[in-house]
């Protein structure tokens, strides 16, 4: 972001009034709200009510700092006064890394998405398995054909030679690392509780209230990982046209930072959910019972539509909530 601050720092004086601020999402729908030490007791008090009671006006540098921290709070979970701003806001790069084999797996994406440019994906098949990928580039009966993608590319894109080519693929590689690791953290395991609670709702059968609960928690959860899946087959399909996007190099950086930064945000959001159902084949039906309706309480505010969530809100708590909330 231009001529922003790099650093979280505030000149208006209710912000050191209470000792040192912790800026952070609430747990309770996501505002973003700075959270003071009141006597034993945290307070914690809406960024945007504080705005409206100091009358901090959002074209001050406090106002700008402001907005900049709640951009913020969509990659760290908390931010206080000192701290720097993370990447995402301030370059567009990322602030967190993904493991190199998940560099390999974008770069043997973009390597076979060439040899199908030249053979019309007549040698590379439809396999979208990491291992299956990488055993293909390393398959040394397969390099030739890498290595004629390559001086076609360079002739295609008028470049110097296929050196040319190969430092342009890894450096989309170098983007798309991210993704890869993204597909893994968040789209593989959320298909993994989604086959969990399909197992699950069939030692319920029977149970009407139960089976209700566990019927709506996998509906919830289908929508969302569709709503995943979806996203990542837009961006494979994107970069897939590999000639286009070596061509148009920065419009791709911007789309797959752009959705990076979204499935980021997702991921951040869902991990304590998919961490929560990683071991659940040691647990007890009453911790598995917890489970699901931990689940429920995350999912519902955020895949259930605006109708669906009103009518089971009132009919709990008589309270509507809303259909979308900040991850």
């Amino acid at each position: 972001m231009e001529n922003s601050p790099e650093i979280c720092t505030l000149s208006h004086p209710v912000f050191k009034r209470f000792g040192l601020p912790v800026f952070q999402r609430a747990e309770t729908d996501g505002e973003a709200v700075m959270t003071v030490p009141l006597g034993e007791k945290n307070v914690s008090l809406p960024l945007r009510a504080l705005r409206r009671e100091f009358s901090i006006a959002a074209n001050t540098p406090d106002g700008r700092v402001l907005d900049l921290i709640v951009a913020a709070l969509d990659f760290v979970t908390q931010i206080r006064l000192g701290d720097p701003f993370p990447a995402e806001i301030l370059t567009g790069e990322a602030s967190w890394e993904p493991a190199p084999v998940h560099f390999q797996i974008a770069l043997a994406r973009l390597r076979l998405a060439l040899v199908a440019w030249i053979t019309d994906g007549a040698e590379t098949g439809k396999s979208t398995d990491p291992a299956a990928l990488l055993a293909m580039v390393e398959d040394p009966a397969f390099r030739p054909r890498i290595q004629e993608a390559f001086e076609r590319a360079a002739a295609a894109l008028g470049l110097a030679g296929p050196d040319a080519v190969v430092e342009a693929i890894e450096t989309l590689a170098q983007e798309l690392a991210y993704v890869e690791a993204l597909r893994a953290r968040l789209l593989v395991r959320s298909q993994d509780v989604l086959r969990k609670v399909s197992e699950i709702q069939s030692h319920w059968r029977g149970d009407t209230s139960h089976g209700e609960t566990i019927s709506q928690v996998q509906r919830l959860l289908l929508r969302a990982v569709r709503q995943f899946t979806t996203r990542f087959e837009e961006l494979d399909a994107q970069t897939g046209e590999v000639i286009a996007a070596l061509r148009n190099d920065e419009n791709q950086r911007s789309f797959i930072r752009a959705n990076r930064d979204w499935l980021y945000q997702c991921f951040r959001g869902w991990e304590p959910i998919l961490d929560a159902w990683a071991d659940t084949n040691e647990i007890t039906d009453r911790d598995q019972w917890g489970l699901i309706e931990r689940t429920y309480r995350f999912l519902a505010p955020r895949y259930m539509t605006v109708k669906e969530w009103t009518s089971e809100s009132q009919a709990t708590s008589r309270k509507k909530a809303r259909a979308q909330m900040v991850w």
